[in-house]
């Protein structure tokens, strides 16, 4: 199982972090150690002093395939979730400023908790409400309909550089609000209004 993640997929996020617009889909992957399941808590890691939150659309994908028209996509999944896409902020910004890779900032241990994955038939996901709270608070608020780059096109895009496997999971971007957590914190995640995965800061 791999871990396949989009950046930059709503604009007011792009705005949020003065990031440039891109003309293609962004994609970073995260190693399958980054994956926590269940509600298990979140260890602030030692090489980091700013851990964000970024909350994000998931897709559960349910057979093998590359190449994929977008037409097709559909068929590649049929479950989405809600997960975090922790991001050492610190870490990151040294990394960009040198033109490096992202995986230390975005694939460390315990960086992308999951919720469990529900029928995509029960949803609209060209118009799907989500958000994030932090400690009781509203962070951050999305909408599927604001995304640069859609699921399925998402989908179609990135099956041209890697094949697809069932259980794959897809990140598909985060809306703007992102910000810091500390030990103690507890973040909450939403699909239209139904609470779907809690994560307390240790």
């Amino acid at each position: 199982m791999k871990i396949i993640a989009i950046g930059r997929n709503y604009t007011a996020h792009i705005e949020e972090l003065n990031n440039e617009k891109p003309s293609e889909p962004v994609i970073f992957m995260k190693p399958d150690t980054a994956v926590l399941r269940n509600n298990a808590p979140f260890y602030y890691p030692e090489f980091s002093k700013d851990i964000h939150f970024e909350v994000e659309i998931l897709v559960k994908i349910n057979r093998e395939g590359k190449f994929i028209q977008e037409k097709f996509a559909q068929k590649y999944y049929d479950e989405i979730g809600i997960g975090i896409d922790f991001t050492a902020r610190d870490v990151q910004s040294k990394l960009k400023e040198k033109g490096l890779p992202w995986d230390k900032a975005k694939g460390f241990n315990g960086a992308a908790p999951i919720s469990d994955f529900v029928k995509k038939e029960d949803f609209d996901l060209t118009n799907l409400n989500f958000s994030l709270t932090k400690n009781g608070e509203e962070k951050q608020q999305g909408n599927t309909k604001l995304m640069l780059y859609t699921i399925d096109e998402i989908i179609a895009y990135v099956s041209q550089y890697f094949t697809l496997k069932k259980g794959d999971i897809i990140f598909t971007g985060t809306p703007k609000g992102v910000g810091p957590v500390a030990i103690g914190d507890k973040l909450e995640a939403y699909i239209e209004g139904k609470k779907m995965l809690e994560v307390e800061i240790k």
